[in-house]
């Protein structure tokens, strides 16, 4: 397969930045992401009127002479494993699948397989297209390795680069469910004082921080209030349970979706998730509230007490609005009926 030659001219008035004009310009027919323009801008496979520019910032004035060479679609190095999988919805253009727990989504330094992608390289075989030059499923976000529920992955370029839109644009409905230490009521005056945490009509309790990596500890987040990235977040009472209340089940989505963010704002709230050995701290429950079974279920539990319940978007190639409900997994089903679920 011989590589293609991708040419248009940039119309008026476009961005100044050269990645901005070709992502605006491009022809949608050639199907290529904003990412993988950058990505072909700095392996020199772009030229303005017969000259390579690699430069993303290079400014434009519209007029210019675009050919864009893209290479012919590579082989991944990621092989298919035979894992079974849970698909929601699949059809030519994209799969919904509920990623169990302890499965990470793509291969890795120290998870080099059994990942979700090789399973969907397995299941897909040869109906994946070549999404960022790469034939491989199109990764457009991801849940963490010990949270378990929905996930949509392009299996077209085109699907690629609508999913990928529609989640820089946070338009994606995102609601997740999970088990925290104590309840984020509003009539608690210790949240008062929690800096970036205040409440909504409906006792809503709003999250709104900057995110970046811990300065030390690799593995983990922090909590900002200048740089790193910006992340909102929104949690709803769903169920309290002790007499006192010492635990609950909240329902958590997210206006924007930065890596381990539900995890880390409800520990910023002091409301740590169940099982999180990261953020969510091995907290004494009292047996007197939820009584000892409680009390052993949330001290066995083996991961953060977090599931991908709904997830809804457009079909970005039918236009057709697209809502999955995938049903709590049976650990933190038990979980809730230990800490005496009704219902």
């Amino acid at each position: 397969m011989s590589n293609a030659t991708v040419s248009f001219v940039i119309a008026e008035a476009p961005p100044k930045r050269l990645d901005k004009a070709l992502s605006r310009d491009v022809p949608v027919e050639a199907t290529l992401s904003r990412t993988r323009l950058a990505r072909l801008i700095e392996e020199g496979a772009v030229r303005l009127d017969g000259v390579v520019v690699r430069d993303l910032r290079y400014k434009v004035a519209g007029g210019e002479t675009v050919e864009i060479t893209v290479p012919q679609v590579e082989e991944s190095h990621i092989g298919p494993e035979d894992i079974p999988l849970t698909v929601v919805f699949e059809d030519d253009d994209l799969i919904v699948v509920n990623k169990p727990a302890g499965m990470v989504v793509h291969p890795a330094p120290g998870s080099p397989n059994g990942t979700l992608v090789n399973a969907l390289l397995h299941h897909c075989g040869d109906t994946l297209s070549g999404v960022g030059g790469m034939k491989r499923p199109g990764i457009v976000h991801r849940i963490d390795k010990e949270t378990s529920g929905l996930l949509v992955v392009a299996k077209s370029d085109k699907a690629h680069q609508g999913l990928a839109d529609q989640f820089a644009a946070h338009s994606v409905e995102r609601y997740y469910r999970a088990v925290c230490y104590g309840v984020p009521d509003a009539n608690d005056p210790r949240l008062r004082g929690v800096r970036g945490v205040s409440f909504e009509s409906g006792n809503i309790m709003r999250v709104t921080t900057q995110l970046a990596r811990h300065k030390t500890d690799r593995q983990r987040q922090a909590v900002l209030f200048e740089g790193g990235r910006h992340a909102i977040t929104r949690v709803r009472i769903v169920e309290r349970f002790g007499t006192p209340a010492v635990a609950a089940l909240v329902e958590c989505w997210l206006e924007t979706g930065r890596t381990h963010q539900i995890r880390v704002h409800l520990s910023h709230a002091g409301h740590g998730l169940i099982g999180d050995p990261v953020y969510g701290g091995r907290r004494k429950l009292s047996e007197k509230a939820i009584g000892p079974g409680g009390v052993a279920a949330t001290r066995s539990f083996a991961r953060q007490a977090l599931h991908a319940a709904i997830l809804g978007f457009e079909h970005p190639v039918s236009g057709e609005m697209l809502r999955f409900e995938a049903p709590m997994p049976d650990d933190m089903q038990d979980l809730l009926q230990s800490l005496g679920h009704i219902g």
